[in-house]
């Protein structure tokens, strides 16, 4: 096999091997990348992808190559996600999405047996290259003895983890990268629960792709045609729509509301949805509504609802058009972000709301009606995570009921504790990154029904008078103002990730001694399962999951700052709790004064000493 370099000549694979040698001589390619591109270039598996990483080498593009081959790319908190590119270990491509498919059909048909009856539901979003990546999937899962339920055109997460479960599959595969920028794909793999694969699922997943050498498939058109591909669509759009209606509250339905699915699925499921509970007042944001993996009218591209700035143009046209609420949904309608009058004058000032808050309101809302109804008791719970605001906790022992909270970040873990526990008393599932879960339909997090209840709450608080930032202040008068921050720190590349780990290493040997003028009392250590004393001390055992996240605590009760690496994206994420007692918050603008004041010395602190390390 040959190519041609820059100049013309002949280049061989010895001779681009040659050249990979030099450029690791010289610093531009690292240690790791070159072993990756050696076996991509001497392996048979790979050899679909000789010719272009020899033209590559041939043109020099040693930081492009050291990119996408310095780490194979990992299974993190919601499966592989990553940059697409033509080739390369560390990429969503052909290769890295085909092997995670015939890894996870290895595994499922170890786990049952060849007898079993096997299948798999597999849905795909907006993004570039989704349906490609999705006929992929397909066609490995048939080719390992898989009937294959497929979700034609674009459809929500949460749809494909119902979908699981209304067909009974084995397993389900969503093509998808959430909010991530438009570079990125990715594959969110689903158990036969229609949760994320929990441990050790995950860990066999992930071995079954290392070891993958072969990928068998056949074509997604003779697989359909053959009656091994069943276009399900209708089927589950229905059964979804009956599901998720059942959530619904009950209460006026007058409210006009502006809808975003940020050039995503949402609208698909959301729509129909909120019409069918009886909300008439609802229109899509014209300039988000083409399906969109370049996400063209959204500030940089990124459809996230986390982020404030997606809201600018859509509370400018809710203003000046009389609107009560705009909600946004993310590319795979999973998360859900809100913005509304601060005041029931939709005409005066907007803002919105953060994922913690809206989880907060949303808590308070069904509990409420729950409560009204006869419909709670002692035994029905809610479930949270260790990095979304104690606010939770408080609401549910308010109402009396129980609160899971001691879980690592991702949904996956919230719906774990749903089968561990029974779902006939689960209430609720929140998140701090925007997700919800009501109802037993789905082991995700689930935007459009927690779209439907926010329509519902916010045209009871208009029939009331009230609007949804008066309802959030009210919860803080009765359980203390909380204020989260989240930042962001991203860390790109083999450099970004020696980085980030000798930052989660600091953190736990020489953490800060004080944070916003606030003495650190303790670190909790979730990766060795230790809490250890500020100053020293023998170290006391923790009862939590074992994960490489770190909370420090300090000496103002209920506020502690914590750290851990992102599962899908090259960051770590601070975040940062501060909070007052009641008895502080009843006038909730001075509480709020306060706590952003201090939020702010947290934030300098903790950047100032994670930039020195």
């Amino acid at each position: 096999m040959t190519s041609t370099d820059n100049s013309g000549s002949v280049l061989s694979v010895d001779e681009a091997l040659k050249q990979l040698n030099q450029a690791a001589e010289r610093g531009e390619v690292t240690a790791p990348a070159v072993e990756n591109i050696k076996r991509w270039l001497l392996e048979p598996r790979y050899a679909d992808y000789r010719d272009r990483i020899v033209q590559h080498i041939a043109d020099q593009k040693w930081q492009k190559l050291d990119d996408v081959f310095w780490t194979v790319i990992p299974f993190g908190t919601g499966g592989r996600r990553g940059r697409m590119y033509e080739f390369g270990s560390n990429a969503i491509n052909e290769r890295t999405i085909g092997e995670s498919a015939q890894g996870l059909a290895n595994y499922v048909r170890e786990q049952l047996g060849s007898d079993a009856k096997l299948s798999c539901a597999i849905a795909y979003d907006t993004r570039h290259r989704s349906r490609e990546f999705a006929e992929l999937c397909a066609g490995v899962m048939v080719a390992a003895g898989f009937k294959v339920y497929f979700l034609d055109e674009y459809r929500a997460t949460p749809q494909l983890s119902f979908a699981v479960r209304s067909k009974d599959c084995s397993c389900g595969i969503m093509v998808t990268a959430s909010h991530n920028p438009p570079s990125d794909n990715a594959v969110k793999v689903y158990w036969s629960s229609g949760g994320q694969v929990l441990p050790p699922h995950d860990k066999e997943i992930v071995a079954r792709v290392m070891e993958c050498d072969a990928i068998e498939k056949i074509d997604f058109n003779t697989a359909l045609a053959e009656g091994k591909v069943e276009i399900c669509t209708d089927e589950i759009d229905a059964a979804y729509q009956d599901a998720a209606y059942a959530c619904q509250l009950g209460g006026p339905r007058d409210v006009k509301v502006l809808y975003s699915p940020l050039h995503g699925v949402g609208a698909y499921a959301t729509i129909p949805l909120l019409k069918r509970d009886g909300f008439k007042d609802v229109e899509v944001y014209e300039p988000h509504a083409e399906p969109s993996g370049d996400f063209p009218n959204v500030p940089g591209h990124v459809s996230n609802p986390e982020n404030k700035a997606v809201f600018d143009k859509p509370i400018e046209y809710a203003r000046a058009n009389g609107f009560d609420m705009v909600l946004a949904t993310d590319p795979d309608a999973d998360r859900v972000g809100v913005a509304a009058p601060l005041t029931s004058d939709s005409q005066g000032e907007w803002d919105t709301l953060t994922g913690n808050q809206i989880g907060a309101i949303l808590e308070e809302f069904i509990l409420s009606r729950r409560k009204a109804a006869g419909t709670l008791s002692p035994e029905h719970y809610v479930v949270t995570t260790l990095v979304t605001t104690a606010l939770i906790g408080k609401i549910a022992k308010q109402y009396g009921v129980g609160c899971e909270s001691n879980l690592l970040v991702g949904f996956k873990w919230i719906a774990g504790i749903i089968d561990r526990d029974g779902p006939d008393k689960f209430v609720f599932g929140t998140e701090e990154s925007h997700g919800y879960l009501v109802g037993q339909y789905a082991r995700d997090k689930d935007a459009p029904v927690a779209c439907m209840l926010l329509c519902e709450l916010a045209a009871q608080l208009k029939a009331d008078g009230q609007s949804l930032h008066e309802y959030l202040a009210a919860i803080y008068q009765r359980h203390g103002y909380h204020n989260e921050h989240l930042i962001n720190v991203v860390m790109e590349g083999s450099e970004g990730m020696a980085n980030m780990k000798k930052l989660m290493a600091t953190f736990r040997s020489d953490p800060p001694k004080q944070l916003g003028g606030m003495k650190v009392t303790q670190v909790r250590d979730y990766a060795n399962l230790q809490i250890l004393p500020a100053g020293g001390g023998t170290p006391m055992k923790l009862d939590g999951p074992v994960g490489d996240l770190v909370i420090l605590d300090l000496e103002q009760s209920g506020n502690y700052v914590a750290v851990r690496p992102s599962g899908t994206e090259p960051k770590v994420k601070f975040y940062i709790f501060t909070c007052l007692p009641p008895a502080e918050s009843q006038d909730v603008a001075a509480a709020k004064e306060v706590l952003s004041k201090r939020n702010h010395e947290l934030i300098r602190d903790v950047e100032s000493y994670s930039a020195k390390i």
